[in-house]
Order: C-alpha cells, then structure tokens, then sequence
C-alpha cells in the first residue's frame, strides 16, 4: 500500500473522520487486522479560518504548502487535503511538493457522474457555494452546479463553523439542512453534494429525497484505491 500523506485539522473533528472511514475502508477490502497506512499533519484551523476571514489566501496556501513538503519528508506517496474549502489553493499546494495531490472536486465529480447525475445541489462553506473554485472544477467536468440562496448559504455556512466544527450536533441544525437540501430539489438538483467534510457529521442519505455525495467518504474511497493501485508493468530490460 502506498503511504497516503493526509493534510488536516480543518477542522479536526472532519479530519478524525478521515481517519477513521480510511481505516474502516481498509479493513473491508483487506481484512483482517489490515489497517491504513498514512501520515498525518494536523494544522491549527484556528489561524487558518483567520486567513480564510481575512481574504489572506495566498498565506494560507503558503502554510498548507508547507505542510505538504513536511508529508512529502514523511515518505508520503500523495497528497489528501481533507477540506472542501482549502481547495481554493490546491494548486499552491500541488505546486509546493513533488508527489500528486488527490483532488476533492475530481473525485466528487466522477463520483456523480457514475450515477447518471448531471444537475447537483452543492452544500458547503459560503467560499465552497458562493465561489468558483469549487464549482468551476465540477462544471468542467460537464455538471450544472445548483446552490442555494444567500440566506440559505448562511445558515449552512453559520452551522458548520459555529456547530459542527466543534463537535456540535443539533436536531434543530438537522431540520434546517433537510429543509434547504429539499429547496435545492425543487430548483431543479437530481443529487446533493455534502461539500464540507464536517457536513457528514450532521446529515446523511435518509435526509434527502435524491442522491447524496458525502465528499469526505468519496474522497477516503478514491484515496485507498490510489494507494492500493498496482504498480504500473515495467518495460523489459529496466530494472
């Protein structure tokens, strides 16, 4: 298996669920007491979402770029930034080291086009569902990107980072994203992407009435397959 370099912390609770749905993943394919094999550098998200508030994009590409060449010194193979929003400077980050970085809005994309979506609601930050560099990525992969209105942004950009980024899950929270992800339905979302990793932590399939696509799941599964992929064949004569 090839050593996966995870890039987290933002926040830590998504992150703790990268962990574990790696591990769990791992276990069904190998068995046994397989587990994965990964690296893990853990930032303080607290001076990120600053960075994130402040419009400083370019320190913060800087620091996770940083943090990348230190998976890269750890032998990682590739590179997992386990975050929707960060996104923003996958290519920065990319930039930083020699050894690929795995793409979210890729694997996303791939995702739903294997299940005959072309039309999808996009849940996330308000940088994931106002901005394009999320978005973007999907369109160029020939999906229409459907997210919803301002006030509806708010609430579920306020819910991840004053709730779910600390570990709280409300009832309440949950009825408010069921409600929005239906308003997405009706303007026209055949699937709902759950663009924020800490998402997952509040709604699942049974909350929606079309598919869902947890990113964080998605991008644990495209992960292990690259890591377990087999070596391409050599060329007679070479070593």
């Amino acid at each position: 298996m090839r050593l996966i370099g995870l890039l987290g912390g933002m926040s830590w609770q998504s992150t703790a669920e990268y962990y574990r749905l790696l591990n769990e993943l791992t276990h069904e394919r190998l068995g046994g007491l397989h587990s994965a094999r990964c690296v893990l550098y853990s930032v303080d998200f607290a001076a990120i979402e600053v960075m994130q508030a402040e419009g400083r994009w370019d320190e913060a590409g800087a620091a996770l770029g940083e943090a990348a060449r230190a998976l890269e010194a750890a032998g990682a193979d590739f590179v997992v930034l386990c975050t929707n929003t960060m996104h923003k400077v996958a290519d920065r980050v990319a930039a930083a080291v020699d050894i690929p970085l795995l793409h979210l809005g890729d694997t996303t994309a791939e995702a739903v086009k294997r299940r005959g979506v072309t039309t999808v609601g996009l849940l996330g930050t308000r940088f994931t569902m106002a901005e394009d560099f999320y978005r973007g990525r999907l369109a160029g992969h020939g999906l229409t990107v459907v997210v919803p209105s301002t006030e509806d942004q708010r609430i579920v950009n306020d819910i991840i980072y004053d709730e779910l980024c600390l570990g709280i899950v409300k009832p309440e929270s949950r009825d408010a994203y069921r409600r929005i992800i239906g308003r997405l339905v009706d303007d026209g979302a055949e699937g709902v992407i759950y663009g924020c990793t800490e998402i997952e932590l509040l709604v699942g399939e049974d909350d929606s009435a079309v598919p869902v696509f947890p990113t964080t799941r998605l991008h644990c599964e495209a992960a292990l397959d690259h890591a377990l992929r087999p070596d391409p064949p050599r060329r007679p004569g070479l070593p």
